[in-house]
């Protein structure tokens, strides 16, 4: 039983992102679909329900669908490491590899960009 409450419809599609999500991981796509559906309703600009709805769809084998959403995602947030990952699975499955190579290649440089901004590790070299 989902703890999803269906006056929800009308608060935050994040809130219903996360719901959706959890019926996901529980096994239930049917609500989680739903669920993403209602949050997109509210905000057809939430990047969440349109990457979840692309995960949900890719785990149901539903390539085209899982396609769709996950360029709409990137369309709203290009340099999400995690959408550029996707879409270089998707495209893969679909058997597309220069365009799954070209997604993987835009998550590791987004991954690598996000590295350089970290401070370096502290050495542990001896003082003179």
């Amino acid at each position: 039983m989902s703890l999803y409450e269906p006056n929800r419809r009308r608060g935050d599609p994040q809130v219903i992102v996360e719901e959706a999500i959890l019926d996901f991981t529980l096994g239930d796509n049917p609500a989680a679909l739903a669920k993403l559906n209602d949050a997109l309703a509210l905000d057809p600009n939430c990047f969440a329900a349109y990457h979840a709805l692309a995960e949900v769809q890719f785990a149901a084998r539903n390539l085209d669908a899982a396609l769709a959403a996950a360029l709409k995602a990137h369309a709203l947030q290009p340099a999400d490491i995690h959408i550029n990952t996707s879409l270089s699975r998707i495209y893969m499955e679909k058997g597309d590899k220069p365009t799954a190579e070209h997604y993987g290649a835009q998550a590791r440089l987004l991954s690598w960009k996000d590295e350089l901004k970290q401070p370096p590790p502290p050495t542990n070299s001896p003082k003179n």
